[in-house]
């Protein structure tokens, strides 16, 4: 009885994982001072102006997309609107407000539109719980 219940002993110390939850390993983070990355100062005439927009809608099938106030209904004209505004304003984020329904290829294809116009900063909206 005592060999059984040492082998049942050694077994579970075997199979037991005594690695640390990935959650509570240390990580240490360099500023960017001492990685020796150069910290660009944003240009406080950028800071007053509204990022720029983008929702993307799906209705019936079909995607739209409602730049500001302007509501384009084919990606011709979203890739011209974004032309134009990555001239005048290519600092400006973008900010992609997807609706639940828009098919994951056509919110991969605005992203990639946004960043071949120009934009480097693009980011998508995330609803608050």
């Amino acid at each position: 009885m005592i060999d059984v219940v040492f082998q049942l002993l050694i077994f579970f110390i075997c199979t037991a994982s005594f690695q640390a939850a990935e959650e509570l390993l240390p990580a240490t983070l360099s500023a960017p001072s001492t990685s020796g990355a150069t910290v660009e100062p944003i240009d406080p005439k950028l800071e007053e102006l509204e990022p720029i927009v983008i929702k993307v809608l799906a209705e019936e099938g079909r995607v739209y997309w409602r730049i500001g106030e302007a509501l384009c209904r084919r990606m011709e004209e979203v890739r011209g609107v974004l032309g134009t505004l990555a001239q005048v304003q290519g600092q400006l984020p973008v900010i992609l407000d997807i609706q639940g329904e828009v098919p994951v290829g056509d919110a991969v294809s605005i992203y990639d539109v946004c960043l071949l116009s120009g934009f480097s900063r693009v980011q998508f909206a995330a609803k608050v719980r």
